[in-house]
């Protein structure tokens, strides 16, 4: 069944618009409604990835947000997932722990990799990525994430709620910009009064990098490669003595209920410019066919607004100078159709991955393969 996510047929299976860094399906069915994917490219190299999978009993879907170059994120794409096969196959049902093996099996592949990789590749010791996973299965949800990407549902509020629609979120942000998970690495490391430091505008672990879990991200993990000479001549390393950063996934487990709706998957270049309740109420009050791209344009209207320009300017800015205006954007749109009796019969076996990278889809009308 996994396989099928590498198939390049299904990972084309999106459609161009006016912004060429843009790319995204309408209206896809899964086995319990239908989902809508977005992404749009920012950066020189795509550093976001993301894919849906679907068979008639289960969804999952996948969301990684990568920082430092893509490596990270696309072998996340093409790892975790067949991980997930194989120790749900072996377990006999899908559990956090079944989840928890697949995270850990591929850091450690991932880790092994930049070993390998070092002596010709010395700055991917600094690469990572942050992982959002969701998975249906039957009436339950499971939500898993390292980093600051987001999964929020949508539900309808109960009497006497105010809004007709209610944003929930579903994930931790592990980012040191929050005060409950700069304490909470601060306790791990007492002897550290340098592990969390504000700098360049905000807070950061060892003054680097904002996230305190992710994929990757090997220096911050294993001193060996800190003190490694190659990497040394690369980069500008901190001491260490030990790892600062954690690959284990906070994991939320959720029996789904008529009143649930939606649950958006995104990124952290979305959560910049759109709260989690602008997100759901324009879930709820838009059609669906092409609600994924909707909330990708809404956040660029946002971006283009605190830069005093127009929405259509911020679209002819080329990658990686548009980075300065906007991050990479991933969004999927999972509904919830607890009334259709018959959505069985409409889902196959199959994966929608997005382009690895937009500007090389819109050019050759073909997405790149994923390296590692």
């Amino acid at each position: 069944m996994m396989r099928l996510c590498y198939r390049p047929l299904e990972r084309c299976l999106g459609r161009r618009s006016g912004d060429g860094l843009l790319w995204h399906t309408e209206l896809k069915p899964h086995a319990s409604g239908d989902f809508s994917m977005a992404v749009v490219q920012a950066n020189s190299s795509l550093e976001d990835q993301s894919q849906v999978l679907t068979s008639p009993s289960a969804t999952y879907v996948g969301v990684y947000d990568g920082h430092g170059g893509p490596e990270a994120s696309r072998f996340v794409n093409r790892h975790l997932f067949p991980y997930l096969h194989k120790f749900q196959k072996e377990q006999g049902r899908l559990t956090s722990e079944v989840i928890k093996r697949a995270f850990n099996a591929t850091e450690e592949d991932f880790i092994r990799l930049v070993k390998q990789s070092l002596p010709l590749m010395p700055k991917i010791a600094s690469v990572g990525s942050c992982c959002l996973v969701g998975a249906i299965s039957g009436s339950e949800l499971y939500v898993a994430n390292l980093g600051d990407s987001r999964a929020v549902l949508g539900r309808r509020g109960f009497d006497g709620e105010k809004s007709k629609v209610v944003a929930e979120r579903l994930s931790t942000d592990h980012n040191v910009s929050c005060e409950k998970v700069r304490k909470e690495v601060e306790s791990l490391h007492p002897d550290d009064s340098s592990i969390v430091v504000y700098c360049r505008g905000v807070w950061r672990v060892k003054g680097i990098i904002q996230v305190s879990r992710s994929i990757g991200d090997a220096y911050l993990k294993k001193p060996e490669l800190n003190r490694d000479p190659v990497f040394q001549q690369y980069g500008n390393p901190v001491p260490l003595k030990r790892a600062v950063l954690t690959a284990e996934p906070s994991i939320v487990t959720r029996k789904l209920r008529p009143h649930d709706l939606f649950v958006i998957f995104a990124s952290d270049g979305l959560w910049e410019h759109l709260s989690d309740e602008a997100a759901v109420e324009i879930v709820f009050k838009n059609p669906r066919a092409g609600i994924a791209k909707r909330l990708v344009g809404a956040a660029l209207k946002e971006a283009a607004k605190k830069r005093e320009m127009r929405y259509k300017d911020i679209k002819k800015i080329e990658k990686g100078i548009r980075r300065h205006f906007h991050d990479d954007i991933t969004v999927i749109v999972i509904y919830l159709d607890h009334q259709k009796s018959s959505f069985h019969s409409k889902s196959t076996v199959g994966c929608i991955t997005a382009p690895v990278d937009i500007s090389s889809y819109h050019s050759d009308g073909v997405a790149d393969e994923p390296s590692g």
